[in-house]
């Protein structure tokens, strides 16, 4: 039989080897939860603000961060079978309503980065017309086509919506975002008409006098809205650092657009722009850190 004083005894050493298990455990948590892997689309926007993330993260909470560029399809897959934390972009209620249906249940919404998007068909303000239902009556002055981006971009299929709705006599030309406004630049410079499609927040607006084209109030397919962040299921209750983190993230007009310029017409790599931008902007980003996380000196 052991006595009561060696059965505590044991019980001792037994709770002190749990408890270091249980420390080493936790040690070793902390360390895969300092990693983020975010997906975000070729967008000015986008770029902007994810190389901004991936600075704080990596400077101020001491993670290890790796961003991708990839195209709105695959980066929703990609978060929803739980391949990258988090998707940088989603916008709603219009753009990728068919995305976010798709895939709602298998991603969490971590809220809103940016409030007071507009898309649409834009056109520089020295264009003759106002509106998509005069499009037609000038179609050979844009002869026939509409500068779009990225085929799986929910502004694409918004298009072509719209030039069905409006019976529009216009192809609508699938490229990039840096391609379609590398076209717009060409076609300003020398005043020539073209119609790209577009969206605010862009750095655009900035450098070129741009209108949208009005909507038939009986054919508002485009509206205003938000961006939101996406992380996988169950990126919350893995690393709720990050996920707080990406949650308290949120940018007004005024300072997503300078970020956006800065970056545009900067001769760094962007990562280096958002460092200089932030340095400027301490301001912006004092509710993002979250309560008690880590964070060194730049």
């Amino acid at each position: 039989m052991i006595s009561n004083n060696k059965f505590l005894n044991m019980l001792s050493k037994l709770g002190v080897f749990v408890l270091a298990i249980g420390l080493m455990a936790g040690c070793a948590q902390t360390e895969s939860e300092k990693t983020a892997d975010l997906v975000y689309v070729n967008w000015a926007e986008g770029i902007a603000y994810t190389n901004l993330a991936k600075v704080i993260l990596e400077d101020r909470m001491g993670y290890e961060v790796e961003i991708t560029s990839a195209d709105v399809g695959p980066a929703y897959t990609a978060v929803a079978q739980g391949d990258a934390d988090a998707f940088m972009e989603t916008w709603l209620p219009v753009l990728h309503a068919d995305y976010y249906e798709q895939y709602q249940d298998q991603i969490t919404d971590l809220g809103v980065v940016y409030d007071g998007t507009k898309s649409g068909l834009v056109v520089p303000t020295y264009v003759e017309i106002d509106s998509i239902s005069q499009m037609n009556s000038v179609s050979e002055e844009f002869n026939g086509e509409i500068t779009g981006i990225d085929a799986g971009a929910g502004i694409m299929s918004t298009t072509q919506d719209v030039i069905e709705e409006y019976n529009l006599d216009y192809e609508l030309v699938q490229s990039s975002g840096p391609a379609m406004t590398s076209a717009l630049q060409r076609a300003y410079e020398d005043e020539e008409w073209i119609v790209v499609t577009g969206w605010r927040p862009h750095w655009k607006f900035g450098r070129f006098d741009l209108k949208f084209l009005k909507q038939d109030p009986d054919k508002e397919l485009w509206g205003t809205g938000q961006i939101h962040i996406m992380g996988r299921q169950n990126l919350e209750e893995e690393k709720p650092e990050l996920a707080a983190f990406l949650s308290n993230m949120e940018l007004t007009d005024a300072e997503l657009s300078g970020l956006m310029v800065a970056i545009e017409e900067s001769d760094e790599d962007n990562e280096t722009v958002a460092k200089q931008w932030l340095q400027d902007n301490e301001d912006v980003i004092e509710d993002w850190i979250p309560e008690g996380a880590e964070q060194s000196e730049m």
